[in-house]
Order: structure tokens, then sequence, then C-alpha cells
């Protein structure tokens, strides 16, 4: 199912509280962006038990139950993890993922709230979760009978939203201390090949174990701990910017003229970082229109002219990185500072020789 209109983490919480009450929510979301766990936290506001069910590992008769006879006749039993005395949360995670079988025995559950006898407390809530076709995941088509059940809500990746979180929830200082300058990196698309890419939980993930090992954890055994849990981008970026923590060496301080792009061929990685976190803080930083660039934006986009200049001399590709155009060949830096740096590098660079 492709999304038209989506909502972020932050976004989540109100929109269930209005909607999954009084309707059972589907919410589609790519693998690791947390959609369990805020279902989770969801119950826990309305003081209500969850109760997941995995599609994956279902069969009909684990949501319909087994015969039994009561007073010379047979019904169906519903099995004790659904029928439940007290109001809950019932999650409803991969429910696209299971069989058609499954799927139809979820009819009556999410419309009605009911299986064969048995009715869920009023106050319950139905909340089902899956990944999208198209993020290389486990996932079957929903039947239109069951989607026509279902209030769809699309979730997506929040850098901000998720670093408000890692600040509360112990993240590691090098993981909020990287997205905070790469806030692109929280969430790559997930790859047609058997292979680590980076999400809100990959991140995650790679902060308890460098919590595990502690700060004087050897730079081999993060490369190996990020390149198994992130995508070789930004696990090749993640390290060269935990260099950059150890060594106090950070772009503030080449921007400011404290320190110089790194040359010595060992640190080209370190340089690759430099040059990426200096085009995004360019692309963060400079206006569109020119007219609205305050006397500190001015200064900076001077700045950085003489800092290509500089950057090209240790390696022109690094340079030609920070001022690419995007994939589709757009301009991602403002126009009028692609123009002066057309117009002012020659004179720099005859400057400085």
């Amino acid at each position: 199912m492709q999304a038209t209109v989506t909502v972020t983490p932050a976004q989540l919480p109100e929109l269930l509280l209005h909607v999954a009450v009084v309707r059972p929510v589907f919410l589609w979301g790519a693998p690791g962006i947390g959609k369990s766990s805020l279902v989770r936290a969801f119950a826990d506001s309305l003081a209500l038990e969850c109760v997941t069910l995995l599609g994956t590992q279902l069969a009909p008769e684990d949501l319909i139950g087994v015969p039994e006879l009561k007073d010379g006749r047979s019904r169906f039993a519903p099995p004790e993890t659904i029928a439940r005395a007290e109001p809950y949360c019932l999650f409803l995670d991969e429910l696209n993922a299971s069989t058609p079988e499954v799927q139809k025995a979820f009819y009556s559950l999410i419309l009605d709230h009911r299986i064969g006898d048995y009715e869920l407390p009023e106050g319950s809530v139905v909340v089902g979760a899956g990944n999208r076709s198209g993020d290389n995941a486990l996932a079957r088509p929903m039947a239109s009978a069951l989607v026509n059940r279902l209030v769809h809500v699309h979730l997506r990746a929040d850098a901000d939203d998720w670093l408000k979180w890692a600040a509360e929830s112990g993240i590691h200082p090098w993981v909020t201390g990287y997205l905070v300058q790469r806030p692109d990196h929280l969430w790559s698309a997930p790859p047609k090949t058997e292979e680590p890419f980076s999400t809100p939980r990959a991140w995650h993930m790679l902060s308890d174990v460098i919590t595990s090992y502690g700060d004087g954890i050897a730079d081999e055994t993060l490369a190996m701990l990020a390149s198994g849990t992130l995508s070789a981008t930004h696990a090749s970026a993640f390290r060269a910017y935990v260099k950059t923590v150890r060594h106090a060496y950070d772009l503030d301080a080449v921007i400011k003229g404290e320190v110089s792009w790194p040359r010595r061929p060992e640190e080209r990685d370190l340089l690759y970082f430099l040059s990426e976190a200096f085009r995004a803080r360019l692309v963060k930083e400079l206006p569109a229109d020119r007219r609205r660039a305050s006397r500190r934006l001015r200064d900076l986009a001077f700045r950085a002219k003489a800092l290509l200049v500089e950057l090209a001399e240790i390696s022109v590709e690094c340079a030609q990185l920070v001022i690419a155009a995007d994939g589709d060949g757009a301009p991602v830096l403002p126009a009028w500072f692609l123009v002066e740096v057309g117009r002012d590098l020659p004179g720099l660079a005859s400057a400085r020789s």
C-alpha cells in the first residue's frame, strides 16, 4: 500500500487516542522504525495490557480456538490469550504477513470485536501493524475485505522525534551526536540483498553494544559492529565521526580555522565524513534567497568558498561531493551560492598559490 499522507512517531499517540478507541487501526511502516514500541506505549498510556499476536506465527485455530462440548453441543472456545475478562489492547503485529486463512480468521475480531460467542470487553482496542511490500520485507496482499475493516495510517521515521526520545532513553552520545549532524542517516531504504541497513532500531542496537564495550572500544571492533548494524555508507561515516570525537576534530573547528582539513592518507575516511557534514551544514543553513541571509550566513558562505579551495587541494573528489547535485541531477545548494562558487573559486585558488 502506498502512503499518501504520513505521520511521525510524535504525532501518532494523539491520532491513536482519537481513532483506535473507536475503530481498528492498521499501522504501516518500514522495518525498524518503532511501530511495535509505539503501540505498546499507547497501550500503557491507556493503562491497558498489550497482548501481541504475531501474524507469521499463527494458524486459524490460534484465533477461533478449538471445538468443545457444552450441554451436548459443540462450540469453539477462543484461546486464553484472547479471551480475557478485562479490556486490553490487542496488537496484531505483522498482520499482513500472515496467510490468507489467518487474515480471514481476523475479520470478525477486527470489525466486530468478536470471535464466536466471545466478545472483547468494552474499552478494548485493536491495532494492527505491518511492513510494506516495497521494503523487501515479508508481506502478503491484504484482501479488500480486510483492508476495508481498518483505518490505515502510514508512519515515517523522523529524526527530531527519535533524538528527543534518545535523550531520555540513555542512547549513547556518539550515536545521538552523529545523528544530530546527519539526521538523514537515521533511516535508509532496505536493500534488495541480505545486508544490514540503517533504522532507528539499528541505531538503538549499536548504542547498546557500544555502551556494553565502553568508550574505550577498539576502532576495529567499532567498525565491525557498525558494519553489522548499519548500511555500509553510514557505518563508515559513523566510524569517522567517532574519530572526530576522540581527537576533538570537528567540523566547527575546521570552519573556524582552528584546524585544517585532515591530509594524511590514513585520515581519508575522516576527510570524507567532514566533507559530507560540511555539505549537510550548508544545505541546512544557507537560505534559497541570498537576500534572506543574515550577516552570519553571508560570512559562512564566504568562508565556505575558501574551505572548498583548501579541500580541493587535498581531494578534488571531496570538494565536488560538497557541491554535487542530488541523485536526480537537481542542485541541493542554493543557486546563488553555486554561482558565487563558480565566480570566486578561481580567484581564491590563485590567491592561495
